[in-house]
């Protein structure tokens, strides 16, 4: 494995300082009990409540006080080199004596070519100390560990309950995939929990299993997550987009896709407001049938100098180990706007972004959506960056016909009770949005006067609603003449 190799490397080499940012310290335990098989160097871990003790071997001599000094004196003294895994103990380092301490065995004054490796969930250094210091990663698990660890928790559940665990190989095998970006610590917890659920793995279990991957990965809560998505059945309209996703589906999906294809990389949804982009970018997911994330921008922003950009890399990172999925960027020229009076973070922001677009290989489908064009940036709307830019205009006559039949039958009305044709007609200008509305104005008048909704109700509200087309006329015209030959109409 590369990564011992690397590790047995940086120890035979002498490195004084590592640093390891992890929780899960079983593994990094496993790991240097492998190096020191090649490196041949006595092993030895420190903890705040057992003091400092040989891992290599029972330990013969007394135990080392948990004492900063003492600790870091008794490393001194030993001739012979060795490697000290050092849990939490960066948090010492606030003390000058310790401080001053580790730096000298690290530049070997009066001490031997000790590799001292600090281990914690976070490890921030002093800055004298982090000029020091090398930082190695820890690889998460690959597929066969993971496989490992639910065989192991099966055996486990199959011990304390006295009978199998029912499992469909392929569910399985898809739990294991989806398990990938996880910890061992994290994926062992959420494939004990799927198992004790039902003492069954299968395909009803990968809801849950998603869920939980990416509560673990969102702890910062910078992303929203749907694993049930809207389908195209939902929605009236948006023809094209529906195609052009049916087209593109194999090819995202397929684990060897075609090389002469690009996989689809995504898509910017204009259009007016209230005709329905959120919901296409739902039914977009749907029609891939993969899970929804999406990105609130203005949860990214931070008024601490770098802390926007550092949430934006997070949370994207973040994404990619959830594919694969779309992922939804919802309203983004909010985002880009900034101007110059932000202090270049929303070019920053936009840079960041256009790379993560051109460069990453996770299956992860952008979707766009967005009002206001004349607020994004050029450099987005270049051709390459969306595979396409659909413009969702005000629904024509027919989608508004099917609309009111969607929204009645939702309301338990029977859409075949009123005249929809009369009713796609009075409507025109209207958003879809606006005609729900306009629905449950008409409930409510019709209950307040103790009388069944009829077609009379239904045009009264028409006539007392003003709709966007109407308040914003110069807007919204000006909007859907920019669209005229710029974008594919999504209906």
């Amino acid at each position: 494995m590369s990564e011992l190799d690397d590790l047995t490397t940086l120890v035979r080499a002498a490195t004084p300082l590592l640093v390891i940012e992890t929780v899960d310290e079983q593994r990094v335990i496993e790991c240097f009990r492998h190096v020191i098989a090649q490196a041949l160097h006595p092993l030895w871990r420190w903890t705040l409540t057992d003091g400092l003790g040989r891992l290599d071997f029972a330990q013969t001599d007394a135990e080392v006080a948990p004492d900063a000094t003492a600790t870091l004196d008794a490393i001194r003294a030993q001739d012979q080199r060795g490697i000290y895994l050092m849990f939490d103990f960066h948090s010492l380092l606030r003390y000058a004596m310790s401080l001053r301490q580790l730096r000298e065995i690290v530049q070997r004054q009066r001490s031997a070519a000790h590799t001292i490796v600090l281990v914690g969930a976070r490890v921030e250094l002093p800055e004298e100390l982090e000029a020091l210091a090398l930082r190695v990663p820890l690889s998460l698990p690959d597929l066969k560990e993971l496989a490992g660890i639910l065989r192991g928790e099966a055996v486990a559940w199959q011990r304390e309950q006295g009978r199998n665990v029912t499992v469909d190989n392929d569910a399985a095998r898809t739990i294991v995939r989806n398990l990938l970006g996880l910890s061992a610590p994290d994926a062992r917890r959420i494939v004990r929990k799927l198992i004790y659920n039902d003492g069954a793995l299968g395909p009803q279990d990968l809801p849950e299993l998603m869920q939980s991957k990416f509560d673990l990965l969102n702890r910062s809560g910078l992303l929203h997550y749907e694993y049930a998505t809207a389908s195209f059945a939902d929605i009236a309209g948006v023809s094209r987009v529906r195609e052009w996703v049916q087209r593109r589906r194999a090819v995202f999906l397929a684990a060897t896709p075609d090389p002469a294809l690009d996989p689809p990389k995504g898509v910017l949804l204009l259009g007016v407001q209230g005709c329905g982009k959120s919901l296409a970018a739902k039914a977009i997911a749907g029609g891939f049938g993969v899970p929804l994330v999406r990105l609130d921008f203005g949860t990214l922003y931070d008024k601490y100098q770098g802390e926007t950009e550092k949430n934006l890399r997070e949370a994207l990172a973040s994404t990619e180990l959830l594919a694969p999925c779309v992922l939804w960027i919802d309203e983004i020229e909010k985002g880009l706007a900034g101007g110059g009076d932000d202090g270049g973070v929303s070019r920053r922001v936009l840079g960041y972004l256009l790379t993560w677009m051109a460069e990453r290989k996770a299956k992860v489908f952008a979707v766009a959506t967005a009002n206001a064009v004349q607020e994004l940036p050029a450099e987005l709307l270049r051709k390459g960056r969306f595979d396409e830019i659909f413009f969702v205009d005000l629904p024509k006559e027919n989608v508004r016909g099917e609309i009111f039949a969607m929204h009645l039958a939702r309301r338990k009305l029977d859409p075949a009770s009123f005249d929809l044709p009369a009713l796609a007609a009075a409507s025109d200008g209207f958003s879809g949005a606006e005609i729900e509305q306009t629905i449950v104005s008409a409930l409510y008048d019709a209950a307040g006067s103790g009388t069944p909704p009829d077609q009379a109700t239904l045009l009264n509200a028409l006539k007392q609603t003003r709709p966007l087309s109407v308040l914003m006329r110069e807007q919204v015209e000006a909007l859907r003449a920019w669209a005229q030959g710029r974008c594919v109409a999504a209906d």
